[in-house]
């Protein structure tokens, strides 16, 4: 008996050395791991100080004209911050990109958007250029409000359309029921067709500022080329921040097919 309980307890013991040595790892590693982000967000502070006092001379010349049409997305809960957004599109202007994409899932930012046209000294609703006929390029931006709805209601449209078009061509005898299908092309067909003249282009960048790495619904046909970069809160903007995710964009070779 006295062996047997000996054993259980050197058992015991090494279960418990075990399980703190497991332990001390995990905590080694969790170290290992803060000191590599405080690092790494140390270093993105002090290159974004550095940018944004010209300190970096690469950044100081930008070929903005590559940046066609430029998106940002921001998280529902940041959106509220309207004070950021308007600085955020104050730098934007300031930059020189001329024709902007605003998204939030909630459409927060869609409810503003006329108290933020009338706090930037030269931008203009895309819908009220479209109507007035105005030049996209002219000397003022240009600004686009989307939401999870536009979205959901330009797929509903779409797919209306192709079911009309369909039934239409069943009636009439037109197409066989057997080898008519859909595909990707005539859906995008179908959405060109809905919302050509009421909203912009495809971005070919788009911001993403949120705690997560994705683009938050932001309308999947529209971003097929694009150039997605988070950018992290809204609250940790950052002028450096933006003008090195143009900047990064703007070299970047594109080889375009036909």
């Amino acid at each position: 008996m006295d062996l047997k309980h000996g054993m259980q307890r050197v058992h015991s013991w090494i279960k418990r050395i075990h399980n703190l040595g497991l332990q001390v790892l995990w905590y080694f590693l969790h170290l290992l791991i803060t000191l590599w982000y405080l690092k790494s967000g140390l270093s993105q502070v002090i290159e974004s100080y550095l940018i944004s006092s010209g300190l970096l001379g690469r950044y100081k010349t930008l070929n903005i004209g590559k940046l066609r049409y430029l998106a940002i997305v921001v998280e529902s809960e940041d959106a509220y911050q309207i004070s950021k957004v308007l600085q955020l599109l104050q730098w934007v202007e300031a930059i020189g990109v001329k024709h902007v994409c605003l998204y939030d899932s909630e459409g927060v930012l869609k409810k503003s958007k006329q108290s933020i046209i009338k706090n930037l000294e030269n931008a203009i609703l895309l819908e009220e250029a479209i109507e007035k006929d105005l030049p996209l390029d002219q000397n003022h931006m240009t600004l686009e409000f989307v939401s999870i709805s536009d979205g959901k209601e330009a797929i509903t449209r779409a797919a209306n359309l192709l079911f009309m078009k369909y039934l239409k061509l069943a009636n009439t005898g037109g197409a066989d029921l057997e080898e008519q299908f859909f595909t990707e092309a005539h859906m995008d067909e179908a959405l060109k067709a809905l919302v050509s003249g009421h909203r912009g282009p495809e971005p070919d960048l788009l911001l993403v500022y949120g705690p997560v790495r994705c683009h938050l619904g932001f309308p999947a046909w529209r971003i097929r080329y694009t150039e997605i970069v988070h950018m992290g809160p809204l609250k940790f903007m950052s002028y450096g921040s933006l003008i090195k995710a143009i900047y990064k964009y703007t070299m970047v070779y594109q080889n375009y097919g036909t």
